[in-house]
């Protein structure tokens, strides 16, 4: 299977309702898991009660996943001056507005959902970095899903203009990575 095919896959099973998903090609092997498998696991074990020989045992007490925010927190009340920072965020809506584009900038966007990093270790160079000019097919990123990491690349030429996302953050599919300047 190609990188892009398992990209394709992890998309459509994103979408889906499947919980678990297995494929074997000769010896390729692929299984994916999705966060529904867990919540399923659990109401299951929350709803079959258990057998009466266990019955004595002390209770299993499961504590949901912490799931790390995906928005900055709301502005504390003590701190009325930051009206100030709000509009940078106003100037990022028309890049993330599909119909009104993003006047002379291109997006990259994220194919898939997961961690941003903008090099392959902390010790390496970013891939790119604004300034810098990048062909089709170069790789500008790494987006890890689930423990893979998948190489972000690009599929316009340009001038990167703005990063969108700082290192080690979560994004989501289709979220805004790069703006660039068409060549």
């Amino acid at each position: 299977m190609t990188f892009k095919e398992i990209q394709e896959l992890v998309k459509m099973i994103n979408k889906s309702n499947l919980t678990e998903f297995k494929i074997k090609d000769g010896e390729f092997e692929l299984a994916i898991r999705t966060n529904k498998y867990e919540k399923l696991k659990r109401q299951q074990q929350q709803s079959y009660p258990a057998a009466s020989g266990q019955a004595q045992q002390a209770p299993i007490i499961q504590m949901p996943p912490v799931q790390q925010p995906y928005a900055p927190p709301p502005p504390s009340p003590s701190q009325p001056a930051q009206p100030k920072p709000q509009p940078a965020p106003e100037a990022e809506t028309p890049a993330s507005d599909k119909a009104e584009g993003t006047g002379n900038y291109t997006e990259i966007r994220s194919p898939i959902v997961g961690t941003f990093y903008r090099s392959s270790s902390p010790e390496k160079p970013p891939y790119i970095k604004v300034g810098d000019i990048v062909e089709v097919g170069q790789v500008v990123c790494i987006v890890e899903a689930m423990k893979l990491f998948n190489e972000i690349e690009s599929e316009i030429s340009g001038k990167i203009v703005k990063v969108m996302v700082e290192d080690a953050q979560p994004v989501e599919y289709d979220q805004i990575l790069f703006l660039v300047e068409p060549a």
